[in-house]
Formats: C-alpha cells, sequence, structure tokens
C-alpha cells in the first residue's frame, strides 16, 4: 500500500510539473569548411574563429607570433575568404512558429547566402545580426555561405565620400578591433572571419530576448529591484504569461496571467557586493521562470551584485574631483589597463581569463580599465569580474583617431551602443561607461587641426559631439544606471588643467623622456594611464626568436617592438638610475627592475595623495602577443618584476618613503575601512646587517586615508650603502637613500634549500649581506609567490613555487649584487 501511495505521489508530483517547450537553441560550430574566393579547394575550419588561425591550422602561413613572421601573411587581410556549412532542420524545429539564424559577430564586411539566395550584408563586427528562416524558402538540409570581404575596399569607398582626411588612416571607417590594424605594443594583423557563435534559435509564442534587473533602492535592509523585460511574443491571442522569480533558490515572487514588462520584487536584508579589496564581492543567484497553461516557455538564470556606484565629478578649491563612490563609501581604484589577450580572439579560453583576472586580484589590484581600441570583452571576463570583486572602467571600442559622421555610420554605431550597453548592464562590476581613448586628447594636441578651415574643423568636432556627446551618453542613461564619462582624459599633458580636473594619461615619462621624479612632482586626481616598457621573461624571448640564445638584437626582435623609440628609451632610463649589463639575459632583467622602480613611484606618489588622488591604473596589465611592451605580465602569462612589485605597492596598508626638502617623509596609506592601531618601527642598517639608527611609537591610522607619519632629516642618509626599514600592520617598506647604480652591493652567496611540498616546492633563502632585487627564474612550469625582492642580511625568506611538476632541478637565482 505504502508503495502505491508513493507511486501516485510521484505520478502526481509530474504531472504538475510544467512542460518544457522553451527556445530550442544550436550551436552551428561544425562541419565549417573555408577557401579563398579565387580556389575552389575547400579546407576545414573552426568556428568561432578567424582565417588567420585556419590558414595557420592547415599549415598555409607560418606563425606570424614568431620570427619576422608578421609581414609574411599580410596578404591575408588583403584577400576574400569564404565559408560555409550545411545544417538540418529536423522535425521538431519545422514545427515552430519562428526559426532564426542569429550571428552573434562577424569580422565585419560579409555577405551571407542561404541555399545560394543572398540574405544580407554585415559591417560591424561588434554588432548581432539575425535572419528568419521562415521568411525564406527552406528545407530540412541547408548550406550557410558567408563571403568576408577585405576591409580596405569598404574603407577606401568611404574615404572617397569625404573632402577631407579624418585622422589616423583607414582603420575609422571600420567597426571592429582597431588594435588590429597595428599599435605601439601590438601587431598589424587584421583578422576576417566568423568571430562569435552562429545560433539556430527556434521557438514558438514566447522567446526572451533580455532581462534585466534593475535596482530601484538599495540598502542593507532592503533591496527593490524590477525585472524589466524584452520578449518576442507572436501569440496574437495570448499576451499574459505566469512569471516566477526565485533567489538563491527561494520562490521570491509570482505573478500570474500578466502582459506587464515589469515586474518588481524585493530582498530583505539585502547583501552589498564590494570591491574584494574592502569586502565580499556577493552575488545572488536569480531565476525568473516564464509559462504559460503549465507549460514553460522561457527561463533566464543570472547572477547578480547588489551595489551602487557613483562616479563623483564635484568643482574644489582646486579643479573638480574623480572618484567612485561604492555604496556611499569612496574607494580608491588600483589596477591597470586591459587590452585583448590574443590578436586572435578564438585562442583566449575560459582558463585564460581565470588566470589573468585571477593574477590582478592577487596583485591586489580592484579596478581594470577595458581599453577603447580593443574589444567588447566576452561575458565570461565580466563574470569574473563580478565573482572577484574587479570594478571594470569600460571603453566604448572608439581609439586614437577622428572619426566620421555620415548617417549611416551614425545609425550603426547607436546599434552596436544599444547592444552592447543592455549586454553588460546587469554586471555588478560596470562602474563606468567612458566614450573614447585620447580622441577628444588628440584634436585638441595632436596637431589633427592644422591646415584645416574653419568649416572643416567645425564638421569634425560636430560629427565628434554627435557620437560622443549625444548617442553614447544617451544610450547609457536610457539602458542603464551607469555613469558615463565623455573621453579618456579629460585634458591632455599639454592643458595645465590635466594635473586637477577629471582622469588623466601621463605620457611625459616615457613618450617625453621626463624622469620618473616627474610622477611625484605632477600628481593628478585620477590616473588612468602611465607606463614604461620592459622586456617579457627569457621564455617569451626565445620564443620571438625560436631560439635558446637569449639575442636582443635580431630582426626578430626589432618586429616585436612596435614603439619606434622603444629600445633607445629603455636603454636611456637605464643609464639613469642602473649599471647597464652587457649580457643579454641580465640586461631584460635589469630592463624589468627599470620598469617597476618607475611605475612603483607613480603608484605610491598617486596613493600619498590620497583624498586629492584617488586612483592609479598603469599602461598595461597583458600582452596580445610576444612583445616588448608596457605589460606586467607578458605573452606566457609570466608576472615581470612590475607585477610582483605593484602587488606590493597597492596593498591596503602601503607604507611609503619619500624625499623632500631637508627631509625624509613616511607616509602609511589604509585603504581599509578600520582604523589601524600599532607600534610604528623604523630603523637604519648598512648592507651587512649593522643598525646605524632605530625609533618607534604606538599610532593610529584613520580609516580610507593617507597620512605622514614619521619624518627623518636628510643628514640620516650620509651612509648612501644603507637601507630604512619601516614595520607597520604585518607591512614592511625599504627605502634606498641613492639609485642602485650609485649604490655598491656586496659580494656573496645567496643559500638555497628546497622542499617538497603538496603544491610544489618551498625555496628558503638566506645571505649575509643585503641581496637586491633576488630574481628566481626556472624552466618549470609555476609560480613563484614572491620574485624581484630585496633580501636583508641573514633573515631567512620562504618563498613558495607552485607546480605540478614533481622536481626542481633548474632554479636559478641571481640579484643585482651578481651582476655588479
Amino acid at each position: 500500500m505504502r508503495k502505491l501511495i508513493f507511486l501516485f505521489s510521484f505520478i502526481l508530483m509530474i504531472g504538475c510539473q510544467p512542460k518544457d517547450q522553451q527556445p530550442i537553441e544550436i550551436l552551428l560550430d561544425k562541419n565549417w569548411q573555408f577557401t579563398s574566393q579565387n580556389s575552389t579547394s575547400w579546407q576545414p575550419a573552426t568556428v568561432p574563429g578567424n582565417v588567420f588561425t585556419d590558414l595557420l591550422a592547415i599549415k598555409k602561413i607560418p606563425d606570424p607570433f614568431i620570427k619576422t613572421n608578421e609581414e609574411k601573411v599580410q596578404w591575408v587581410s588583403d584577400s576574400t575568404w569564404v565559408y560555409q556549412t550545411n545544417f538540418t532542420l529536423t522535425d521538431q524545429i519545422i514545427a515552430k512558429k519562428n526559426i532564426v539564424l542569429e550571428f552573434e559577430g562577424l569580422d565585419t564586411y560579409a555577405k551571407i547566402y542561404i541555399n545560394g539566395k543572398y540574405q544580407l550584408d554585415t559591417d560591424n563586427a561588434f554588432r548581432k545580426y539575425s535572419i528568419s528562416l521562415k521568411d525564406i524558402p527552406h528545407s530540412k538540409e541547408n548550406k550557410l555561405k558567408i563571403i568576408f570581404y577585405p576591409t580596405k575596399s569598404h574603407e577606401e569607398s568611404a574615404k572617397k565620400n569625404l573632402v577631407y582626411q579624418l585622422p589616423e588612416g583607414n582603420r575609422i571607417f571600420t567597426r571592429k578591433a582597431q588594435f588590429q590594424y597595428g599599435w605601439d605594443w601590438g601587431p598589424k594583423l587584421n583578422t576576417a572571419g566568423i568571430w562569435k557563435p552562429i545560433k539556430l534559435i527556434a521557438w514558438n509564442d514566447y522567446k526572451l530576448n533580455d532581462v534585466y534587473i534593475k535596482q530601484k533602492s538599495l540598502s542593507t535592509s532592503k533591496a527593490v529591484l524590477e525585472v524589466v523585460l524584452d520578449a518576442s511574443i507572436t501569440d496574437k491571442k495570448n499576451k499574459q504569461f505566469n512569471y516566477t522569480i526565485y533567489v538563491n533558490n527561494q520562490l521570491q515572487k509570482t505573478y500570474t496571467n500578466t502582459a506587464a514588462k515589469r515586474l518588481t520584487f524585493e530582498i530583505e536584508n539585502a547583501t552589498l557586493w564590494w570591491p574584494h579589496n574592502i569586502g565580499t564581492p556577493y552575488l545572488y543567484d536569480i531565476r525568473l521562470e516564464v509559462t504559460s497553461e503549465n507549460t514553460l516557455v522561457a527561463s533566464k538564470t543570472l547572477k547578480k551584485g547588489l551595489r551602487t556606484i557613483e562616479l563623483v565629478t564635484e568643482k574644489d578649491s582646486i579643479g573638480e574631483s574623480f572618484y567612485f563612490n561604492v555604496n556611499g563609501v569612496p574607494v580608491y581604484a588600483k589596477g591597470a589597463n586591459y587590452i585583448p589577450q590574443n590578436s586572435f580572439q578564438n585562442k583566449v579560453t575560459a582558463a585564460h581569463y581565470e588566470k589573468l583576472l585571477s593574477d590582478a586580484v592577487d596583485a591586489n589590484m580592484n579596478m581594470l580599465r577595458v581599453w577603447g581600441g580593443g574589444i567588447y570583452e566576452n561575458d565570461i571576463f565580466y563574470e569574473k569580474c563580478d565573482e572577484k570583486g574587479i570594478l571594470v572602467w569600460q571603453d566604448f571600442m572608439f581609439a586614437c583617431a577622428m572619426y566620421p559622421g555620415d548617417i549611416e555610420y551614425l545609425t550603426n554605431v547607436a546599434i552596436e551602443a544599444e547592444e552592447q550597453v543592455k549586454r553588460l548592464r546587469n554586471y555588478a562590476s560596470i562602474a563606468l561607461w567612458c566614450g573614447n581613448n585620447e580622441n577628444s586628447e588628440g584634436w585638441h594636441r595632436w596637431g589633427w587641426q592644422d591646415g584645416r578651415n574653419e568649416n572643416e574643423k567645425e564638421e569634425i568636432w560636430s560629427n565628434y559631439l554627435k557620437v560622443f556627446d549625444s548617442i553614447l551618453p544617451n544610450t547609457v542613461a536610457k539602458y542603464s544606471q551607469t555613469a558615463y564619462w565623455e573621453s579618456s582624459p579629460k585634458y591632455g599633458r599639454g592643458n595645465k588643467k590635466y594635473e586637477f580636473e577629471g582622469d588623466a594619461h601621463d605620457w611625459w615619462v616615457w613618450h617625453d623622456a621626463a624622469p620618473f621624479e616627474h610622477f611625484e612632482k605632477r600628481v593628478p586626481r585620477f590616473m588612468s594611464e602611465f607606463g614604461f616598457q620592459a622586456f617579457p621573461s627569457i621564455e617569451v624571448l626565445q620564443h620571438i626568436n625560436q631560439s635558446e640564445k637569449i639575442n636582443l638584437k635580431t630582426d626578430a626582435m626589432k618586429m616585436h617592438q612596435k614603439h619606434h623609440r622603444g629600445f633607445q628609451l629603455i636603454d636611456e632610463y637605464m643609464k639613469r638610475d642602473y649599471k647597464v649589463p652587457t649580457n643579454a639575459a641580465d640586461y631584460a632583467y635589469v630592463s624589468q627592475l627599470v620598469q617597476a622602480k618607475g611605475i612603483t613611484m607613480g603608484i605610491e606618489a598617486h596613493r600619498r595623495a590620497k583624498p586629492y588622488n584617488m586612483g592609479t591604473l598603469y599602461w598595461q596589465l597583458n600582452d596580445c602577443w610576444p612583445a616588448i611592451s608596457w605589460s606586467s605580465i607578458d605573452y606566457f602569462g609570466n608576472w615581470k618584476a612590475l607585477h610582483y612589485k605593484a602587488k606590493k605597492s597597492f596593498e591596503n596598508v602601503l607604507l611609503s618613503t619619500i624625499k623632500n626638502k631637508g627631509s625624509y617623509d613616511t607616509y602609511i596609506v589604509n585603504d581599509s575601512l578600520a582604523d589601524l592601531e600599532g607600534k610604528l618601527k623604523l630603523k637604519i642598517i648598512d648592507f651587512y646587517g649593522k643598525e646605524i639608527w632605530s625609533n618607534s611609537k604606538d599610532i593610529t591610522v584613520k580609516a580610507n586615508s593617507s597620512q605622514k607619519v614619521f619624518t627623518i632629516p636628510t643628514s640620516y642618509s650620509k651612509n648612501k650603502n644603507t637601507v630604512f626599514i619601516v614595520e607597520f600592520s604585518n607591512s614592511t617598506s625599504l627605502y634606498y637613500f641613492a639609485k642602485p647604480k650609485n649604490l655598491s652591493f656586496p659580494k656573496s652567496d645567496i643559500i638555497k634549500s628546497i622542499t617538497k611540498t603538496k603544491k610544489g616546492f618551498t625555496i628558503e633563502l638566506i645571505s649575509n649581506t643585503l641581496q637586491k632585487d633576488v630574481f628566481l627564474h626556472t624552466y618549470t612550469k609555476g609560480k613563484f609567490s614572491d620574485n624581484y625582492f630585496d633580501l636583508l642580511p641573514n633573515q631567512k625568506v620562504q618563498i613558495e613555487f607552485t607546480t605540478t611538476a614533481t622536481e626542481l632541478t633548474d632554479l636559478e637565482v641571481k640579484s643585482l649584487n651578481s651582476i655588479y
């Protein structure tokens, strides 16, 4: 009897479950072929992908990332390419009322054919396109063909329609990743192909196009949220559906028989999302189910962080502030500029996103700027930023140019902007939409107005305003709750206001060869770009040359240095602060020390100036190919010295000393939201460990502040071969009274011992003298917990090397002491 009751209950329960009649989605990623327009030889293709990687897979081109091969593959971008596949419509799909092919990203100028019949043209790699199969002849078996045309033919045609020339070259006419036309850190590899998925979608009466969780009000006691629906409803008779909202798998609210497109629900005692360095980036699981007559017709699941983010730009006695309030708290932004991780986007995997964004968090970064010459990143990027508590400054994809203003172009941009803002607006990490990178600065400072008459200048600037002062801000305001900023920077460095208003790109260091000390003298309100180059890891250098020998003067190395004065500037700055090694590997090592020294000087100067300055984002986090560049993480994912040293300079509690007139002043910057109390300990020792001076005192450092806590006279630095050590709250800083080239580092051994652990190896180091910038290197794949660090005399240091390897036999240890 019990079995019968249980069986009846089970059948009843199953019968009460709604039938699943959600839209059918099928990826068209199989059986693709490609060929050039002038060939009849079809070859296998990978979708999503691009023509370069498809040609590379069948060995029709050399690897453009090594040697001087980049110049050997330029013909690819100038050719016409054809892709095709067959797809089947099952009886189940054919029976649906709606069948659509959705193209999430075609790069860029393409014609689409189905069963030999032309359907539509595409002209924007950042937009979606769709074709209704119900509106055209189709059968069970169908052929899809896409022809991709060279961008230059369309660009040359567009250029002829203008009576004047716009800066910067043909790329301005094409809505695709601008960096693919070549940049001063990346190759010219102008891709074509199906770079995002193609989907076959079939449904009957209801399809959810978009679900936006809009915050109506937010406090820790209650969050009032609104579900904003965009749905395709084709049932002419029935416009009413049932909506059920779940939060963390708990039923939150139900709406029955409603045609409403906005549904409100509340979360009591809401948990807020915070940047990871000052709180927990908490995410709610929210699920919406749509039913009709006991049939599930659609559903959407997403993660949602509840927070408020406000860009504060207020006039003050100095100029105008620029900072982000998160949940009512001023947050100091620490991080870097992010570029695409590969010139070929299909080569970027989920593991790449996980590693790079984890590396950002490990280095205590809480903000990344997605630069405007790249791409609107894949959803996984923003999902992981939400998860890891990284704020995102999101540029629209316009960089370093002036763009057209014809109606077709503006319409194209408006559609692109709407699609991208809607796609990204649910992500808690999105802190800002910015119109462009350096377009305004270029127009006002780079000579772009020279030789133009007033009517021409007025038209070009008017077209700029149509996009960046009208279309984009209006789109952001209409479809999101995110702040908008017209252009980064607000003022170029040639304008005196750059130091006192808005965000700044300070390239006096590097481009104008100003000394690193410039960063300490000219501090802006928010530094959104500044940088310096260095050579990458030994592994990347070997990969570029395809040789185990380290040679920095090959033609291959020259091709992978995209700045015309790059090698000269690295050498010039190195001579200022360091002795210049003659050995190539040592030279690459010292170049990384130069980069790290300059950028951390900037970071610490910015942070000491808090709250006048409220953000420091260096250029750049990563590389898109093997290169000599401004990155702190090279193409292989290896941390340069900058990333290790930025990790220390970005810690929530920073101890920083600077030389002023007649004194050395020590500051403590506290980014945490609590006061810190403790003993401040200070001492000066020589390079053999002998203590020359010491002091200590109890102090309190206010929450979210920068305070000067101690001053010593310059007379304390008479002996240059000493180090000033400051300790507070489990943090330590070292300050040297002279440049490295003017210090006499003792010649002594570093004693090492290696112990196997569950996660890799523990490396223990000790020396009887100070060792400057100790560098650990191995070809064994793994990660050091620290590197490029100073080893104090007679103090043991333990470094964890995380790896899956069972042996570590090739560990190399060197320091400035050993090469000076």
